[in-house]
């Protein structure tokens, strides 16, 4: 077996995570559950490449994912960050030796359960089992109440653990020391320097991650995921650095994201010079520490293709978060798959591939771009064939920002998953998604270079507490019963029970107008004689060596990937 452990930094990174674990869990208790649909209990999936089992100092079994999770402190609302399976004794507050003076103490009123927290709470409580939660009660009072708790979801979540229904190990969540959710602004790579001090509070967190990864027999990789609009990004860095250093050959998939609408169109020419520096400095210092990063966030999500049957609501991180998540769980699907022979088409799945395959797929050949696009069709339309072979393809959509459309690249690379794949009415073999695939890229206009398909039978389940973002157009199943929705009321897990998905990754030259941008933007405001930026890096702690050093790289990334005519010296 091939471990992972899963790393997430920062608010947005956690709200994602706990959306993706949600995915998880809901696998388990299906796969457990005698009057579930048979797709689920034969995935061919090995959950152990996520999870360690572990047991209480009661005796109690426990299966928890091998996650380190960072946050400010604050951030955790009514859970612990000992999590709920272990009794602990609560950390006590060091005494101040160095200081003479008064010393007083602010605390505040812990926060309540919401109803989703007190019903999952009480259920565990009464039948001691986390499976029972996926049980179904036809009842009318059940059904009562999973929408008042799907209500009180849409309108008051406020934190990642809000809707989150997983057990953590107490090793897993890790507050930041010294500032507060809520209270400091944490909003570029400056603040997050300044705030987080590797040599005070990094090998805390480093024996966390060790914890984790000393327990693995093989360790395929790390998924890194990090909130890099603000100061996390800096966090992040510093903890790549000394994952670069520990664990030299373990390589590390890193997802930057971004949630929808946290950045306004009306604000001040300074304010917009801060955040493309912060962009900039961000992206080149993350990207220094791994071998392939993917850009996830788009500015509004709920106005691009990719929610062309989704109704997401952009200032709510929990609506685009459940996208995102989606389509992280489908990328990661083949890293678990169970190893099957040449003869696929009587199996669950086909194409398993570990992050280091997947690594050196996309950066490590040809042009070595490190920088791929991720690409969703949520939910995946049907393998109709005939004249719509194409429409699996086409229905793929960017969650990458910045990138070019309807650019040809012929070295381009990619690696798909389809999961849950529909086809005439019924859930379509491995062999006929395979089949329809390689016909569609036979027709297809353009080409890649190099093409890995992965391919599951098990769709996404939807668990109770995933947002109501589906259209009237998107049945039980995830069927799409016609074209385009427009203003029509959206649809939760009371309606839909799992969906079909595809999900891919990208090298190719389309990430250009991103890595441009970064690079123009570096220069322009933080290099050139007389840059707007200069004094506010200084005030971050970045000196002009280190900036020219980012945009060596940045310059050489762009490079990589221009084609030739651009960079020849003729005009």
């Amino acid at each position: 077996m091939k471990e992972i452990v899963t790393i997430q930094v920062g608010d947005f990174a956690n709200f994602v995570g706990a959306h993706f674990w949600n995915f998880q869990d809901e696998l388990l208790g299906l796969a457990g559950d005698p009057s579930t649909d048979s797709v689920f209990k034969n995935q061919d999936l090995n959950m152990d490449v996520l999870y360690r089992t572990g047991e209480t100092q009661q005796g109690i079994l426990t299966y928890t994912p091998r996650l380190v999770s960072i946050n400010l402190r604050g951030s955790l609302g009514s859970m612990s960050s000992r999590g709920t399976l272990y009794t602990e004794v609560a950390p006590t507050t060091p005494d101040v030796v160095t200081w003479t003076g008064r010393v007083s103490t602010q605390a505040s009123e812990p926060y309540k359960k919401n109803l989703f927290l007190q019903r999952l709470y009480e259920e565990e409580e009464n039948l001691n089992t986390v499976n029972e939660i996926h049980g179904s009660n036809n009842g009318s009072q059940s059904e009562y109440q999973d929408k008042d708790i799907i209500e009180c979801l849409e309108n008051d979540v406020q934190f990642w653990t809000d809707y989150s229904k997983v057990h953590y190990h107490p090793r897993s969540l890790y507050e930041l020391n010294g500032v507060w959710a809520n209270v400091e602004e944490f909003d570029n790579c400056g603040i997050g320097r300044d705030s987080f001090a590797w040599a005070a509070q990094g090998e805390e967190i480093s024996d966390r991650l060790r914890f984790f990864v000393e327990e693995c027999d093989h360790i395929q990789g790390f998924q890194f995921v990090v909130d890099d609009s603000g100061g996390f990004s800096a966090v992040a860095a510093e903890f790549l650095e000394n994952i670069v250093d520990e664990y030299t050959n373990i390589p590390v998939l890193l997802y930057a994201v971004q949630g929808s609408g946290s950045r306004t169109n009306l604000q001040s020419g300074k304010r917009t010079i801060l955040e493309d520096l912060h962009d900039a400095i961000s992206f080149s210092r993350l990207s220094s520490y791994c071998k392939l990063i993917v850009p996830v966030g788009l500015p509004s999500l709920s106005k691009s293709k990719a929610s062309r049957f989704l109704h997401i609501e952009d200032e709510k991180h929990y609506h685009s978060s459940a996208v995102y998540a989606a389509a992280l769980h489908s990328i990661s699907l083949p890293f678990r798959m169970v190893p099957v022979g040449p003869t696929t088409d009587a199996c669950s799945v086909s194409g398993a591939v570990d992050i280091h395959g997947v690594v050196q797929m996309l950066s490590g050949q040809g042009r070595q771009n490190m920088v791929s696009v991720l690409d969703v069709a949520m939910p995946a339309p049907a393998l109709t064939g005939g004249q719509n072979e194409l429409s699996l393809l086409e229905n793929l959509q960017t969650l990458t920002p910045q990138i070019a459309e309807d650019v040809e690249d012929i070295q381009a690379i990619e690696h798909m998953t389809v999961h849950g794949a529909l086809a005439s009415g019924h859930r379509a073999s491995v062999g006929e998604v395979k089949d329809t695939v390689d016909a569609a890229f036979r027709c297809a206009d353009k080409r890649p270079m190099f093409f890995h398909l992965s391919v599951a039978l098990c769709p996404l389940p939807i668990p109770l507490p995933f947002p109501s973002i589906f259209g009237n157009h998107v049945g039980q199943h995830g069927e799409l019963m016609g074209d385009q929705i427009t203003n029509s009321s959206s649809k939760g897990s009371l309606d839909i029970h799992s969906i079909p998905m595809a999900a891919r990754l990208r090298s190719s030259s389309v990430v250009l107008p991103l890595l441009e941008s970064k690079l123009q933007n570096l220069h322009r405001f933080g290099i050139q004689r007389g840059a707007a930026g200069a004094e506010l890096l200084r005030s971050w702690g970045f000196g002009m060596e280190e900036l020219v050093e980012m945009e060596e790289m940045l310059t050489k990334m762009v490079a990589a990937l221009s084609p030739p005519q651009l960079s020849s010296d003729s005009d």
